[in-house]
């Protein structure tokens, strides 16, 4: 629900914000989300040069990237299409897991899940008819933006979660925490670059504030300590299934939320790209 739920809340910061500063804003807000639920658990800050640098491609390519890229597609397309794109992840968490970090192994069936899964993708482009270049870009953007995911997911399980930093084990908490901290760097500095300074608060809309904050404190904060815990205790595929869950929410909200419309494709494609990865995940089995 909270993964599902932030396409909307995207679709409204960008109406008042560069894309740039949406994913900025919710990312700090996000990190400070997680400060919080770290002093309140009193946990201490990690400190482990080992973490943080192993937190540079998490945090960077895993967070700030496709925030950015996702709230940059949905100036182009409707926030329903960019949760649909949003359910590709766990076809990227396969090729990655598998040819690049080997915490995977791969199998004939796994091949014909992402075939399969690919199929969908283009059938939820619309590849048949001219969709124009707006939308093919923003559909574009968004689908890089999970492929993203796709290589943060897999760099997690193998390098950062479950193992010991400094003599312990950090707890998700602190991992989600490390991981934003970086990316609200990140983040800010490539907003500052390619925008400028963020309009004053006083200068938005109630509705954008408060999508910016929600995105923060839930999507962006809470969301991703649930998820580290998920990649610590059930591995990188397991943590790719929330997104058979995301575009449901996201259509649904969008439709009853914003008025989008859906196309006969979309739901089709997101159907076969969910099909794939069933087929792909269930070919899965664990390296000894």
């Amino acid at each position: 629900m909270i993964w599902g739920s932030s396409f909307i809340f995207i679709k409204i910061g960008v109406r008042e914000l560069h894309p740039t500063w949406v994913a900025a804003g919710r990312i700090v807000i996000g990190a400070l989300t997680l400060l919080a639920l770290l002093l309140i658990a009193g946990q201490r800050l990690p400190g482990d040069r080992r973490l943080w640098g192993h937190m540079l491609l998490p945090g960077v390519v895993g967070v700030a990237l496709p925030f950015t890229l996702f709230a940059y597609g949905e100036e182009r397309v409707d926030s329903l299409v960019a949760g649909i794109w949003n359910a590709t992840t766990a076809l990227w968490v396969l090729p990655f897991a598998v040819l690049v970090f080997r915490t995977e192994k791969f199998t004939a069936r796994a091949a014909a899940g992402l075939l399969l899964g690919f199929a969908g993708v283009l059938i939820v482009l619309g590849f048949w008819h001219d969709a124009g270049a707006s939308s093919l870009s923003g559909q574009l953007m968004c689908g890089a933006a999970a492929a993203c995911y796709g290589v943060s997911i897999p760099y997690l399980k193998r390098f950062v979660t479950g193992r010991d930093f400094g003599g312990t084990r950090p707890s998700g908490v602190s991992l989600a925490f490390v991981q934003t901290a970086v990316a609200a760097l990140a983040s800010v500095l490539a907003a500052l670059l390619i925008s400028g300074m963020p309009p004053a608060v006083t200068d938005l809309s109630w509705p954008v504030i408060g999508s910016v904050v929600a995105l923060g404190v839930f999507g962006s904060g809470i969301a991703f300590a649930l998820n580290m815990r998920v990649i610590t205790a059930a591995g990188a595929s397991t943590a790719a299934y929330v997104t058979y869950l995301v575009p449901v929410v996201a259509t649904l909200l969008g439709i009853l939320v914003l008025g989008e419309s859906l196309h006969w494709n979309q739901p089709v494609g997101a159907l076969i790209v969910l099909l794939g990865v069933a087929v792909a995940q269930g070919a899965l089995s664990r390296r000894r």
